[in-house]
């Protein structure tokens, strides 16, 4: 028999309230540093994971796509004896945990997408289509991008480390593999109408993650969705702006055990 993978990951807290988190485009579990200190480990256990071609799973093979990455995502559970569980993403993995709810709605009490790719994909015009393919093996690329979608107001060295980071905890095939299905696959029929609470939290500085975009999808798809704008923050409130990031996660997820 063969027993399906199980994503590296980390546990924080040892709460009733289970969570699994699952990182973006251009980092590993380690996009969740920042918040680690604050989250409250009495109310929620945390399992942060590393998707294929990242961090602990750098050397991973797969398809590095969403459906696969969610079918990781209950492996996972699965090996936590996780029946029922909340899920949190970042960007790319906002598209991971929407497509684990589609698998198993059942299983999820609430999902939140913070800076959510839709589950229609995110198509990108010829020029931006080709600075992103570039960035798999171009640093500056990566900086270029980074540099955008947090509103172009970040210090040079936030930017550096950042770009620092998507190099040294990703794996450039995977990272370029996992482009195409992040921006091109759409699975938004699976979710329509989905039941599940779900809070969307977008940055005001984001070009690419509109609070405008979000409600004209997560919104539309959602009946019990919220969308919550954060101000100071770009496509990275984990590092941007990690307390008021925690407080607007955390008071959404918390509402499940009221």
């Amino acid at each position: 028999m063969v027993l399906p993978f199980v994503l590296p990951h980390a546990l924080h807290g040892a709460g009733p309230h289970k969570v699994v988190a699952v990182h973006g485009w251009f980092a590993d579990r380690s996009a969740y540093d920042a918040v680690k200190p604050d989250v409250d480990r009495a109310a929620f256990q945390y399992a942060v994971a590393d998707l294929r071609g990242y961090g602990g799973a750098r050397d991973a093979k797969g398809e590095y796509a969403t459906a696969e990455g969610a079918a990781d995502v209950l492996a996972l559970a699965d090996r936590l004896g996780w029946e029922r569980f909340s899920l949190v993403g970042h960007s790319m993995g906002g598209s991971v945990v929407q497509r684990v709810s589609a698998l198993a709605p059942h299983r999820v009490r609430r999902l939140v997408g913070i800076t959510p790719v839709p589950a229609s994909g995110l198509p990108l015009p010829a020029e931006q289509w080709e600075l992103f393919v570039n960035s798999a093996h171009l640093p500056v690329n990566r900086r270029a991008i980074i540099d955008t979608t947090s509103g172009g107001r970040r210090p040079d060295r936030w930017i550096e480390r950042m770009v620092q980071r998507s190099l040294d905890r990703s794996d450039p095939t995977a990272f370029r593999a996992w482009l195409d299905s992040w921006s091109r696959d759409d699975f938004h029929a699976e979710i329509e109408g989905s039941t599940v609470p779900a809070l969307a939290v977008v940055g005001a500085l984001d070009p690419a993650i509109t609070a405008a975009l979000t409600r004209s999808t997560w919104l539309r798809w959602y009946p019990n969705g919220q969308l919550h704008e954060l101000v100071s923050a770009g496509h990275y409130p984990m590092d941007e702006t990690p307390l008021e990031l925690v407080r607007v996660v955390e008071d959404f997820l918390r509402a499940d055990d009221d």
